[in-house]
């Protein structure tokens, strides 16, 4: 008979913690739309990984669509994705140049920072900013 495993192991843990996860994660939108396609719809939205209706701010939909070049429209994908991960504890990475892009345009980031091997990493309180700036277009995922 094997030993049952304790509460406190290391691999029940990570266990539970990646089911706490997958629930918060059933929020994020699982097709995510260009620019351009939100401008063209009545009410921008798109739907969760959970099954629900994602409703994009219009006004905010409306300033990126007149504050980024027409080029970053067809390219920018929304929501823009910031990772969190469970052993970064200070930042957060977005892993997509469009996006990076975007928000080095709007002034959001420096445009000295570059993406290192396929990830733009940002200090917490500047993502934590970029999410209140951008209600809805910027989404936290945890990994």
């Amino acid at each position: 008979m094997t030993e049952r495993p304790r509460p406190g192991d290391e691999a029940v843990l990570m266990r539970w913690m990646r089911l706490e996860i997958g629930k918060i994660n059933a929020g994020i939108v699982a097709e995510r739309k260009t620019l351009r396609r939100l401008l063209e719809e009545d009410t921008p939205s798109s739907t969760t990984k959970g099954g629900e209706e994602y409703r994009f701010d219009a006004s905010v939909i409306a300033d990126l669509g007149e504050r980024l070049p027409q080029e970053l429209h067809r390219r920018l994908k929304l929501p823009i994705i910031v990772y969190f991960d469970m052993t970064v504890t200070d930042s957060g990475f977005f892993a997509d140049e469009a996006a990076a892009e975007a928000l080095r345009h709007l002034g959001a980031i420096s445009h000295l920072r570059r993406m290192r091997e396929g990830r733009l990493w940002v200090a917490k309180p500047i993502v934590y900013d970029l999410i209140n700036r951008y209600p809805t277009v910027i989404q936290a995922v945890m990994r």
